[in-house]
């Protein structure tokens, strides 16, 4: 077998692909939830004007995850991810004076990413207002709760690459503008400080968030008539995230029982975060028809995520099922022409799945972009071994 095959295994992990999702761990150590109790930090604001001014619309809250964001969109009115609120009834919210604010969850059978926030005594200040999603390449910026800096935080513009399909309602709004974990539920906007987006997940320098024009579909879904569906929403969403954590700390197999209430669990959540991260577990563990069903299921909620196409493409590979990589790595391809591990797995998979025009490709760029590593790629182009036989 070559050693750019050797190579390859020996780089595809589960953990590689996958992208840091913004689910920050529920467990967190007792100072990150210390310091978000911390008044901002007074500081230069380089951005333009209008997106420092939205920078006041934007909270740091604690609830089901200790170090999150919220966005204003009312006089007493907050949006948040649901993942961050999971089950919780309460949200502690940290005021622009660093006073801590109790805020209840607004009971929603909204099915998406998103849940609102009622904040009784919150003090006046910017309402963001949502605005209809632009075409790609807007740019673009997160304003979130930044650990490290223990205050709300604007970071550096990045673009729009991708805007959901009309025909997927739940998709995301993929964007390259950096974020990082405690910025779920953050705004996403633009120059002119209009809301684009509510931060979601993302990683790997690819990110992702809710439409805000989701936002007025999430309050008319709102509400104490809606108490039944959000309860049994959020017990999907609490459930699914204690098992993928335990679930994710072995190697071993599943029994059948946690299998099955895993997948139940996460597909019931209806949050492609969730199926993401259930999805690598499965893929861990070596149960890779199920991983692949739940990134496929994923992937039919938001076509644009690469991340999770990638990890798809990482699975497949894994189960050596290279002929049905073959139209992924082609949208892969496309879009991340210079991504070192999308064209091994174009060489690959088209050498042995029946597309050399792909592989054919994928050599073309791997000249262009990482030229130290054609001399092997050549060598396995030339005289291929034997696919390994399927699992």
């Amino acid at each position: 077998m070559s050693h750019f095959f050797n190579i390859m295994i020996k780089n595809i992990t589960m953990e590689l692909v996958l992208p840091r999702f913004k689910l920050v761990s529920a467990v967190l150590t007792a100072w990150m939830i210390v310091i978000l109790g911390a008044p901002p930090a007074k500081a230069v604001c380089a951005a333009p004007a209008p997106v420092c001014a939205a920078k006041a619309g934007v909270f740091a809250i604690q609830s089901f995850h200790p170090t999150a964001s919220a966005t204003r969109i009312g006089p007493d009115l907050l949006v948040t991810n649901r993942h961050v609120v999971a089950n919780q009834a309460t949200v502690r919210v940290v005021g622009p004076n660093g006073a801590h604010l109790n805020a209840t969850v607004v009971p929603s059978s909204y099915p998406g990413d998103l849940i609102v926030l009622r904040v009784p005594d919150l003090p006046p200040g910017p309402i963001l207002a949502p605005i209809q999603t632009p075409t790609a390449t807007t740019t673009l910026r997160a304003i979130g709760y930044d650990v490290g800096r223990q205050a709300i935080r604007i970071y550096a513009p990045g673009q729009i690459i991708a805007i959901p399909p009309t025909d997927a309602p739940l998709a995301r709004v993929h964007h390259d503008a950096p974020s990082q974990p405690g910025n779920s539920g953050g705004a996403l906007v633009n120059a002119e400080g209009h809301l684009l987006a509510i931060v979601a997940a993302g990683g790997e320098g690819r990110h992702d968030g809710i439409p805000a024009t989701e936002i007025e579909r999430l309050k008319s879904l709102s509400g104490p008539a809606h108490r039944y569906a959000h309860d049994q929403i959020t017990l999907a969403y609490r459930q699914c995230m204690a098992a993928t954590d335990a679930a994710g700390r072995g190697r071993r197999p599943l029994s059948q029982e946690q299998l099955a209430f895993l997948d139940e669990r996460c597909r019931a959540s209806k949050n492609r975060q969730l199926l993401d991260l259930a999805a690598q577990v499965f893929g861990r563990r070596g149960h890779f028809d199920k991983s692949i069903a739940l990134f496929t299921a994923a992937l039919d909620q938001d076509p644009n995520t690469l991340n999770t196409r990638l990890s798809l493409v990482v699975t497949l590979h894994l189960a050596r099922r290279y002929a049905d990589e073959i139209p992924h790595l082609k949208i892969l391809i496309n879009t991340l022409p210079a991504d070192v591990q999308v064209l091994r797995f174009a060489i690959q998979a088209g050498t042995w799945g029946g597309a050399p025009d792909l592989a054919d490709r994928g050599m073309a760029l791997l000249k262009q972009h990482h030229p130290k590593l054609v001399p092997l790629a050549e060598r396995f182009r030339n005289t291929p071994p034997p696919p390994p036989q399927g699992r």
